[in-house]
């Protein structure tokens, strides 16, 4: 079969010329590399095919920093790249990579102590491999947390420590703590990385001290390099775990070892927290992940399809999307109700299907709604008024106010 023409993307030549000349990649990655066909660039994101999903892994992890910082070098025309996987390159011919040793892990060009140790079993991590950078729909709501979440696993404890990521339920928070333990274990051997619920770190310290176990709570929790704690607002109220999680924090801080925690409020609005802890919070870098717009509900559903190997029409997506607005969990939710209803019941999917099975999740969104009405009764009820003050021409200061008052959340809501 002869291959067919590659698109011209000079950019792509360049950047190939700059990783010539670099340390960090090897033959192996190199063969790897020769394996990428640029297909364009759209919105200063180069696209690349790959024949496979282990040179996506490839390219994704081991190679990019390099692929970033060459981009970076050679101006801000392109400032990401993306992988996709295109099963027909993988059959047409290649040139030979040369393999490398796979049961050893090449060391990075970056000295840590962390090489040094083995690499560590993903049980001990309680990573969820789910959760990867890879399959992180990136959009404006989580834009600058994605970019933080990656310079934490690039650079631990040089670039943000500690880093606080909070958000609605929902949002992704959870995924971006998987993510960083996925991608600093690809780039660093032997890193070890621990993510930890609040809840299960309570239960650990109360059985620590049932069982008399205090030295083996320590060594869990802070002979690690980066260390995940989701849900930190679950602590609160609970003095003596408090008090644990914040020795723990300092010994981790004061080692340059990499701390990255999760909460549904800033730092400042978490309640049952002493100062010192909260303060501690706002060291390093404090950022948010908020509800996503349409464009971005839309990527994720059409993500979340193809990992699922699910056939779903775009108008589908764009209409789960629509009426599904707040949270990722639910919108992921509502796709797979809507296609495990068409496939049990052997329907075809379409959005009469789709507005039928996702009756009561629109009806109750449509009871949500808060009306001009709703709002002028409740301004009214509030300054001891009648509606038809409000509607009235009375210009004295107390209906003047509430009049205002009624017309901004009008305009707001």
């Amino acid at each position: 079969m002869s291959s067919p023409a590659q698109p011209d993307v000079p950019i792509w030549t360049t950047v190939q010329e700059l990783l010539e000349a670099d340390d960090r990649v090897t033959p192996q990655l190199q063969g790897f590399l020769s394996l990428a066909v640029p297909a364009g660039v759209m919105a200063a994101t180069l696209y690349l095919e790959v024949p496979n999903d282990l040179t996506a892994a490839q390219i994704n992890k081991r190679l990019r920093l390099p692929i970033m910082e060459a981009l970076s070098h050679i101006g801000d025309e392109v400032t990401s790249y993306r992988t996709v996987v295109n099963h027909e390159l993988a059959e047409q011919p290649t040139a030979p990579i040369a393999v490398a040793d796979f049961g050893r892990q090449e060391q990075v060009r970056i000295e840590s102590p962390m090489e040094q140790a083995p690499a560590p079993m993903r049980h001990e991590s309680r990573l969820n491999p789910k959760y990867t950078f890879d399959n992180f729909v990136i959009g404006q709501s989580n834009r600058f947390a994605h970019a933080a979440a990656v310079a934490v696993a690039e650079a631990p404890a040089k670039a943000y420590n500690p880093l606080f990521i909070y958000g609605d339920s929902g949002l992704g928070k959870t995924h971006l703590l998987h993510a960083i333990g996925d991608y600093a274990q690809s780039l660093y051997a032997g890193v070890k990385v621990r993510y930890v619920s609040s809840e299960e770190f309570t239960n650990d310290f109360i059985n620590s001290i049932a069982n008399n176990r205090g030295a083996a709570f320590q060594a869990r929790y802070r002979d690690v390099d980066i260390l995940l704690i989701d849900d930190i607002q679950f602590l609160q109220g609970r003095a003596e775990t408090q008090e644990a999680f914040f020795h723990t924090f300092n010994t981790l801080h004061d080692h340059n070892k990499q701390v990255v925690i999760t909460s549904d409020v800033a730092p400042k609005h978490l309640t049952g927290f002493e100062d010192r802890m909260r303060s501690r919070f706002e060291w390093g870098l404090i950022t948010d992940v908020q509800a996503p717009d349409l464009e971005t509900r839309i990527a994720i559903l059409r993500k979340k399809a193809q990992s699922e190997a699910l056939h779903i029409p775009d108008e589908v997506l764009e209409y789960i999307a629509t009426v599904v607005s707040s949270n990722i969990r639910e919108l992921e939710g509502a796709l797979i109700r809507v296609s495990a209803f068409a496939s049990l019941n052997r329907s075809a999917l379409d959005i009469s299907l789709a507005q039928t099975v996702l009756r009561d999740i629109v009806d109750t969104a449509e009871d949500n709604v808060i009306s001009p009405t709703d709002i002028i009764t409740a301004t009214a009820q509030y300054f001891k008024l009648t509606v038809d003050d409000l509607y009235g021409s009375s210009r004295s200061q107390q209906i003047a106010t509430a009049r205002q008052i009624a017309m901004y959340l009008c305009r707001e809501r």
